[in-house]
């Protein structure tokens, strides 16, 4: 009798003691997982009560007084990205770096635009004939002091991890002639579906891209930036590839698809208006 409640005891010990290492696992487990993510919650609701979608979000109109209002929940988001540190970012998973760099880029840059709102009609006016508000240095980001030029050019184009055209449908420059700012904050989880349909909405816009007169007009955004569609993403080694798997967007024919892809499709760039975005 002896026995058997001493092999009870035993078989009562190996089950606590594996009931408590799964608990741990599963602990440690969510822990990782927590760690190798950020959370947008903030930046995602002040975006929902803040960004108007026009045209089912071809565009968007940006409420910056409702910012201005609801500064301190926007400056507790910006001190939680600034939070970050570079060895905790290279951990995190490719497509959570790049939501985190474009989801900072288009927050900092209402930000900027709040130093002098509603003193300005543009971004444009919060440079000078020096310097261009994007090269201002004002961002306190993974461990330096940067600029919005710095998370564009240097951490997002500039890195070999990413290397990918559709952030510039993404990152928002506060002006009209922008791609629309996004009304809810992007996540590495969804994040390739979001770029595919911020893609998708701003090749749709015939205020941005369009055919005139056998023509193709384009956002001036492929002008600036052909190079970022001709560098293989996606096997697209030429601006006309990318835009001929784009051909139902742009609402082209089948004969304007195929002088595009016979490169033989006149292009030119259409004006860009860089009036400031906000609520009318």
């Amino acid at each position: 009798m002896l026995g058997v409640e001493v092999n009870a005891m035993k078989t009562l010990r190996l089950l606590v003691l594996t009931l408590l290492s799964v608990s741990f696992a599963g602990l440690f487990s969510s822990q990782v997982i927590a760690a190798n993510t950020f959370d947008h919650s903030q930046w995602d609701a002040l975006l929902k009560q803040h960004v108007l979608p026009l045209n089912g979000g071809q565009a968007s109109q940006v409420d910056y007084q409702g910012f201005a209002d609801d500064k301190a929940q926007l400056d507790r988001y910006l001190a939680d990205l600034s939070q970050v540190a570079t060895p905790e970012f290279d951990d995190w998973p490719k497509d959570e770096q790049l939501a985190f760099l474009i989801n900072a880029y288009n927050a900092w840059t209402v930000e900027l635009i709040l130093t002098e709102w509603p003193d300005l009609d543009s971004i444009k006016d919060l440079g000078s004939f020096f310097s261009s508000p994007w090269s201002k240095s004002f961002i306190p980001l993974l461990g330096e002091t940067r600029s919005l030029d710095d998370i564009e050019h240097t951490l997002i184009r500039g890195s070999d991890r990413y290397q990918d055209p559709r952030i510039h449908f993404a990152v928002n420059c506060a002006s009209i002639g922008c791609p629309a700012l996004r009304n809810e904050a992007y996540t590495g989880k969804r994040l390739d579906a979001q770029l595919d349909e911020q893609t998708r909405l701003f090749l749709q816009d015939r205020s941005r891209n369009r055919i005139d007169n056998g023509k193709l007009a384009l956002s001036s955004i492929f002008k600036w930036y052909r190079e970022d569609f001709e560098k293989g993403w996606q096997g697209y080694a030429s601006l006309e590839q990318f835009l001929v798997d784009h051909a139902t967007d742009l609402s082209l024919n089948p004969e304007e698809i195929q002088k595009l892809k016979d490169k033989d499709m006149s292009i030119r760039f259409l004006d860009y208006d860089w009036a400031l975005n906000k609520t009318l």
